[in-house]
């Protein structure tokens, strides 16, 4: 299940490091704030598949959907004159952050829980 993403990614690394494309100034905002959420929706999934309520169909829509919301906050706040884009930086941060807390919680939980059931320890 998790060998998919992973094909993907480097099927998708392979195509595109060869061609080298040029991102220019005025796309490069927009470019960086879908794929830190992009980045935000693979830690959340990464979050769900630990706590075992991981759905295929969820992750998909919503890591397109977070990606093209965030990059039309960004585009829709330089347009106004308003910097939506930082708005948005920190709000994927915080979710970032905290779902990186909430993994690094479960996967100790699940490391002390298999030191006890090896040690025979109630």
């Amino acid at each position: 299940m998790i060998a998919l993403p992973l094909v993907a990614l480097l099927v998708g690394f392979f195509i595109i490091y060869p061609l080298s494309p040029e991102i220019g100034p005025s796309w490069s905002q927009y470019t960086a704030i879908a794929v830190v959420a992009g980045f935000d929706a693979l830690v959340g999934a990464l979050r769900s598949r630990l706590e075992h309520r991981f759905d295929e169909a969820v992750f998909i829509s919503g890591f397109f959907a977070n990606m093209v919301l965030a990059a039309l906050l960004a585009y829709f706040g330089d347009r106004i004159g308003v910097d939506l884009y930082l708005a948005v930086v920190v709000a994927l941060g915080i979710r970032i952050f905290t779902n990186l807390g909430r993994v690094r919680s479960l996967l100790i939980t699940s490391r002390l829980e298999s030191r006890r059931a090896g040690s025979g320890a109630v």
